[in-house]
């Protein structure tokens, strides 16, 4: 009777220790297969040794054999059939590369059995393109509610008197993708259905727009949650990369982490006043209005020529603005004009604006602008400004070997 009981309780235990096996086995398997291969940026050839910074940060050395597969592709291809067969010494520094490795070869270092190249030249060329799609026919802001059942988003796009509601179709054949909680890198994005977005999400769409720019059917869409925060800042410290700032709206301290990767500007004084006169919609008559948008459009209120490449009023601004219309993409384009600082240009006593990872006393920077001490008197006008700067427009990083 006893041995009867032992065996009945003996095959469950097999069968979920063998069960485990079997998870663990899986686990190993797909974590050997994406060892066996990553993505990345050639920053160094010698002979047949290949140094590639991969996307995730790390710096692999490999070789590349005359066994090994070495072919070109186009930004955007999405399979190997017009893919064409070049040589080793085809590829250059600052190439995008997709590394296969031999998992028989005796290493290290670690040999490739497959490289597919795509040449920085044309990575500019896709992602500028991309870029430009995106301001002409797409549309940026926060999500103000979301209908999954009827496919539709409503957004409040721009700020100031530039600020409208923007409603957004989605469709079958919408690409539909969410930032990674720490990056509003467009290549970080991975796809995610609509339910994932929520009330006060940053939210891009581009697609086919009505007339009035109200309305546009979305080809694809990219959101995310993440902080505005807008303060002083009461400390900093160059030591750990963090400075501490007195939350506007909390009135609590936050400390806020700074790594490399943050993008950080500083508004010169004229057009932080200029913007924030546009933000409050006080700028006075004609003569106002026009500085406001010389400001906008980073270029000198008083009207001299701004010089070489300086951007013409008629510009195409992110954020889908369009040719020859004012908005919160002109903005958009004077924030990313602005001088870039770094950490040890902050003082104490200055206010500042960030975009950060979701937090309560604690956060990661993404973007920071400084010089905003006029921005603050409006301060949900410039929040919406904030939101909308700080959105990756989707093409400009959206290039990678496939």
């Amino acid at each position: 009777m006893n041995s009867t009981l032992a065996k009945r309780a003996y095959f469950p235990f097999v069968s979920l220790a063998f069960l485990i096996c079997s998870a663990l086995l899986t686990s190993n398997l797909h974590a050997q297969a994406a060892a066996q291969r990553f993505l990345g940026t050639v920053t160094a050839i010698d002979g047949n040794s290949l140094t590639v910074k991969t996307d995730a940060g790390e710096v692999r050395q490999v070789q590349v054999p005359a066994t090994a597969v070495v072919k070109r592709v186009a930004p955007g291809q999405k399979d190997l059939s017009t893919a064409e067969t070049i040589q080793l010494t085809d590829v250059a520094s600052g190439d995008r590369v997709l590394v296969k490795l031999d998992p028989d070869s005796p290493g290290p270092p670690p040999q490739v059995a497959q490289l597919i190249a795509m040449k920085q030249s044309d990575v500019a060329q896709k992602q500028q393109k991309d870029q430009e799609a995106w301001q002409r026919n797409g549309v940026g802001g926060l999500v103000k509610s979301v209908d999954p059942s009827a496919s539709v988003v409503v957004l409040t796009s721009g700020a100031g008197p530039a600020a409208k509601t923007v409603t957004v179709h989605i469709e079958k054949s919408t690409v539909l993708k969410r930032y990674a909680p720490t990056s509003i890198r467009y290549a970080d994005a991975q796809p995610a259905p609509l339910d994932a977005v929520q009330v006060g999400d940053q939210f891009r769409a581009r697609g086919q727009k009505n007339p009035d720019g109200t309305e546009i059917t979305a080809e694809e869409v990219v959101s995310g949650s993440f902080r505005n925060i807008s303060g002083t800042v009461t400390s900093i410290d160059p030591s750990s990369s963090t400075l501490s700032v007195k939350d506007l709206i909390t009135k609590r301290p936050v400390t806020i982490h700074v790594t490399q990767e943050v993008e950080m500007r500083r508004l010169p004084e004229m057009m932080s006043r200029m913007i924030a006169a546009r933000l409050k919609g006080s700028a006075a008559g004609t003569s106002g209005a026009t500085m406001a948008a010389r400001a906008e459009n980073g270029g000198p209120p008083n009207g001299q020529n701004a010089g070489p490449g300086s951007a013409s009023p008629s510009s195409t601004s992110p954020g889908g603005a369009g040719p020859g219309r004012r908005g919160g993409g002109d903005m958009e384009q004077a924030l990313e004009r602005a001088p870039a600082i770094q950490l040890r240009d902050l003082q104490k006593g200055e206010a500042v604006m960030l975009v950060s990872t979701q937090g309560a006393s604690e956060v990661n920077a993404i973007k920071l602008l400084a010089g905003v001490e006029p921005l603050l008197e409006a301060p949900a006008a410039s929040q919406n400004l904030l939101s909308s700067w700080s959105m990756g427009s989707g093409g400009a990083d959206a290039a990678a070997a496939q």
